[in-house]
This record gives C-alpha cells, structure tokens and sequence, in this order.
C-alpha cells in the first residue's frame, strides 16, 4: 500500500497507476517522495517470500539516479528492476547503505522504464516507510590519481570530497607503473570502514577492473597479489563496502612467489604445516601446493585434517592453475577437516591446493590422497519399475564413505516424479542431481515414506534432461538389500474452479501437488473484484490447515499474494484479504507440514460487516 507525498516546494501531479501481473504499481517522479506501507495484503515473492511494493520510473541515457529507501518499522532493502519483467533478478539492489538500516542505490541508468521494489530484508517485514527518487547532478571531473610505489605505505582519508564511482561510491585513486609479468602484493587497513582494492587500468571516469578483493586480510581489511599482462600503468582503488568513510593505509610490497608444488603420491599421506610466509597461488591467496599425475576416468580422494585451522582443499588442472575443478570445506568425516572426491577429467598432472577457509589460518595438517573405487555406471531406471539391489564394499563411496548405487533416468521440465526406497537391513537415503558432471543434489530425503527408516522423495524436474537417483543408507560402512522404484506422477495438476460465497470438501494425498518443504496442497482458482473483502477458511480434523492466495507466474512460479496457518483455531486457518485489482486467483488449501493427509473444507465469502 502507498501514496505519494510532495518534497517542500514541489507541486503533487501526475500520479499514475499501472498492474502488472507481480504487483500494482504507482509512478515516481524525480524530486519527490513516496509514502507507503507493507502490509500482509501486498503483493509476496513465491514460496513465502518478501512482501513488497511496486514503482515505476523512467530515465534517459546517463541519468545518474540516487533512490533511498527508510523505514522506522523494518529493515529497508531496495531493488530495482526493468519494466520488461525479463531479467532473472534485480538490476540493482541495496541494504544498508544510508544509515543504520536504512537503504539507498545510487546508479548511471540507460534509457528505459524500470520498476522499484520496496522491501524489507526479511521475508515478515511490515509497516511504514519513504520512498525518495532524484537525480544527481553531473560527476565532477575526476582528478589525477596519486602516485604509488612498491616499498612504501600510503595514509589516505576517504571523505565526501573524494570522486565517485557511477554507483555512488567514493574512491580514492593510485597509480603504478609494472612491467609485463610483475607481481605486487596490496594491502589496505582501515579501522574507520570496511575496506576493499580494485586494480584496474582507464583514463578519466573510464575504469576496467582487473582485479579485487573485499576481506581477504586480518578482519575486514583487504588484501591481493596482482600480477601485471602487460607493460603499463595501472590505477589502484580505495573504496568502503557501504557508505562509511575515513582513515587508511594503503601499503604495496613485493608479492610473495608461488608457491612450489610438492610430489604427492597415490596412497600416500604428507604432513604440512601452513604459515603466512608461504607461497601464493594464481588468486594471491596463502597456500601449499601438492602435485599429482591422474588418468582419465580415476576417482580421487582428497583429505586434509588440521586441529589448528578449518581446512579448505582445492584441486586444479597442472594445465589451467586459474579453473578450480572441485573444492570442498567440511566435507570430511570429523569438524571443519575437508575431503574432495572427483573423477579425473583427463590424463595429466593436477594440483591440490591446502588453505585455511578464513584469511590468517596457519598451522600444522595432513593431506592424504587415495584412489576411490570408480562409479559405476548409473543403471536405466524406467517409470513404474522396481528394481532390487545390494550396497556392498565393492560399491563406489562418497565424501561421508556412504556406498551407493546410481539409476539414470530422463524427464522434461515440470514433470512430478516419487523415488521410493525401501530396505529392512539399513537406514534409507535418496538424492536426485543432474546427470551432468559431478554429482550435485538438487532434493533428498531421509524417512519420507513415513514407515519406519524408508524414503519417499517428491520432486519436480527443473529442465528436460538426464537425471541420476542415488540409493544408499543414511550412515557410513552400513550395507544390505534394498528395493527402489520411480513413479512418474505427471504434470502439476490444474486447479479447481471455486465461486466467492461456495464451499468446497477434498482431501490431501501423495498424488496432489507439493511444495519445496515436502508439503501437500490441492489449487482453486477463484475470481475476485479489486477491493471486495474475502474470508476464506480452511478446516481439518486431519492435518494442521495452511491456506494461501496468490497468483501463477509465466515461469511456473506462484507469486503469494496472502496466507495464514493457525487464525481459526490451532490448526485451521483462516485469512482475510482484498484483492489488488480484478482477476482470477489462486488459492492453494494445503497442510503445514510435510506429507500430512486427510480431508478438509474450503470456504470463501464475503467478510461479515462489523
């Protein structure tokens, strides 16, 4: 819900209001302010997200735009968006960066219409807030950068003198001649902001960033080794994330080497010690270095254990040291140790890269790497089949030393499909990932079937393609028989019809749709008049009843539009809502938790008058 209020001196007209399928939307104008309210009856992302409030502006080429965004009731959060409602996320987005928990963008836009989404950081925010929209006035021009030099520390002050970027944020800049191949290690330290280095090259307002870094000195300090392509000067910059300002030193030092490779053979287990003087690889970061000779197809096992840092392990091609093939952090069996498991690419020589997940981790580690068993290859599963297996020691092992057995099997995009997992020896695990490269899991379920330790996944395909169905038990080292099937449940059923002033009785089962969490609901579209107050009710004696409204999505996606879970009594809900304009909606009566069952009541009426 919002209005437009006039900044002193500036005249109210011209307020437009416009729909959209996401939200309806109220023009804002440059030099003026906006006034409004989150409130539950705005318009919400999908799956329960963030409540918002839709504006529209247009700007002409280069305008250079500042939106703030404050609220004394929420934390702010602004995005803006193009009006073609083709992008995939914000063009611009922002938090913290006023004051407080206030929000403000400052951008250079093209010309076009874009939309402004008012909103809190949290998915529940509610209450008042401003809007303001106004143009900046030309950068001034930006003055010739500083002089730098390898070997000597600069203190700088960052303050609203200081030029900006054409995002707003204030800069200062160096200079620094290198030769081709030269590597120079930057630091900045800050007490006042949280500092971080851009390295590029550009003349003027002109600036192609080559290399950055945010946190990756002590604390919040920046720190990187910048290695010159060629012979030239390059600019230094000196920029806070958010808006603070002050005090600095900007220090430029010889960069350490790289660091040198060590042997490391199959089957053996080298111990190391990490220090801050040791060598850097291709991102400036600390590391030690292991090399080791693959073959196309073998499975390696990579494990790093330290009681003095929490380990991170990277693994990269001896031919393209700067494309990380697999990393891991926590994967290993115990705490923060890691363990990567992946199937060589290529024959060929391959690095292992040991460091400390958070910057200044040093201390004493082991690193192992073992030939793991090769997967085998993924079995055809066909819809309706059922096939019996058997987990053994002679099964490939993932990173927690579960042995699993994998089924492939293809699908088109939104199709429905169970994956059932029974077994009376262990204790059920199922997981679907793409066929695509190493295995990722997309969904997983542990004790779904609800009988006992037996699985029941439920998912939707994301795109047409390949999927692979990984069976195993739920701990390490267990094994046993198992029975696993797939069923193709189809399309996502189309919803009902639902008349304002009727009732409607159904019930929930496994073969109704499903949401992200697992659970069930059935879908009723229903016609609503802007403004026409509605009740709608939704009451079981068989799960706890979570009702809500909203509309379908282009993508598939559902925009919520209003919902409740427990306002009729402890476990029925019941919402009252106006609908934003008119136009058919869609309710969706569903259960709370996962997987719960049984029948239930609907109803939709006019609210009673007070």
């Amino acid at each position: 819900m919002n209005r437009l209020q006039t900044l002193a001196g500036v005249a109210l007209s011209g307020l437009l209001l416009a729909a959209t399928p996401a939200a309806a939307q109220e023009a804002l104008s440059f030099g003026r302010v906006a006034s409004g309210e989150l409130t539950a009856e705005d318009a919400r992302v999908e799956d329960g997200g963030y409540r918002y409030d839709a504006w529209r502006f247009t700007t002409r080429e280069g305008q250079r735009v500042e939106l703030t965004l404050t609220s004394t009731a929420f934390d702010a959060y602004l995005e803006v968006w193009p009006a073609d409602g083709e992008a995939d996320g914000p063009e611009w987005s922002d938090d913290d960066s006023l004051s407080g928990t206030d929000a403000r963008l400052r951008f250079t836009a093209p010309a076009g219409d874009w939309i402004v989404r008012a909103r809190g950081f949290e998915s529940e925010a509610l209450g008042p807030y401003s809007l303001a929209l106004t143009e900046r006035p030309p950068a001034p021009r930006a003055p010739r950068p500083t002089g730098a030099r390898i070997g000597r520390s600069v203190n700088g002050d960052l303050s609203d003198r200081d030029p900006e970027t054409e995002d707003g944020v204030r800069y200062d800049a160096y200079s620094l001649r290198l030769r081709e191949g030269e590597r120079v290690l930057i630091t900045l330290r800050s007490d006042a902001f949280d500092p971080m280095l851009q390295v590029g090259q550009g003349t003027g307002g002109d600036f192609v960033e080559l290399a950055v870094n945010d946190d990756d000195g002590q604390g919040l300090n920046s720190r990187l080794v910048f290695q010159a392509p060629s012979f030239g000067e390059f600019l230094i910059r000196v920029t806070p994330v958010g808006n603070d300002d002050g005090a600095y030193v900007l220090t430029l030092a010889e960069a350490p080497p790289v660091a040198p490779a060590v042997a490391l053979d199959w089957g053996a287990t080298v111990q190391g010690d990490l220090a801050l003087t040791d060598g850097v690889n291709a991102d400036g970061t600390v590391v030690d270095v292991y090399r080791f000779s693959g073959a196309s197809g073998q499975r390696a096992q990579i494990d790093v254990t330290s009681s003095a840092f929490d380990a991170y392990v990277e693994l990269r091609a001896e031919t393209d040291p700067s494309q990380v093939l697999a990393e891991d952090d926590d994967g290993g069996p115990e705490g923060t140790d890691s363990r990567l498991l992946f199937t060589l690419p290529a024959d060929g020589d391959y690095r292992v890269e040991v460091r400390a997940f958070a910057p200044g981790g040093v201390g004493a580690y082991s690193v192992s790497l073992t030939e793991a068993a090769p997967e085998r290859p993924a079995v055809p599963l066909a819809f309706g089949a059922r096939i019996e297996g058997e987990i053994d020691d002679s099964d490939s092992r993932d990173a927690e030393n579960r042995g699993y057995d994998s089924y492939v099997f293809s699908g088109l995009e939104g199709q429905r499909v169970q994956a059932i997992l029974r077994s009376g020896d262990f204790d059920a695990f199922l997981r679907i990932g793409s066929a695509e490269g190493e295995f990722t899991d997309l969904a997983s379920d542990d004790d779904g079937l609800g009988e006992g330790t037996d699985s029941r996944l439920n998912f939707s395909l994301p795109a047409d393609g390949d999927y692979i169905l990984r069976v195993s038990p739920l701990g390490p080292e267990a094994d046993g028989l198992y029975a696993v099937e797939l069923i193709d449940r189809g399309p996502k059923p189309e919803p009902g019809s639902l008349l304002v002033g009727a009732s409607v009785r159904g019930a929930l089962s496994e073969n109704d749709d499903a949401a992200a969490d697992g659970s069930w609901f059935d879908s009723y579209r229903v016609h609503a008049k802007a403004g026409e107050p509605l009740r709608i009710e939704l009451a079981s004696n068989a799960f706890d009843a979570f009702v809500m409204i909203g509309r379908e999505k282009d993508d598939g996606g559902f925009e919520v539009l209003g919902s409740d879970d427990d306002s009729l009594s402890d476990t029925h809900a019941r919402l009252d809502w106006e609908a934003p304009e008119d136009g058919d909606y869609v309710i969706r009566a569903g259960s709370f938790g996962a997987q719960e069952a049984g029948r239930y009541v609907l109803t939709v009426r006019p609210q009673p008058k007070p």
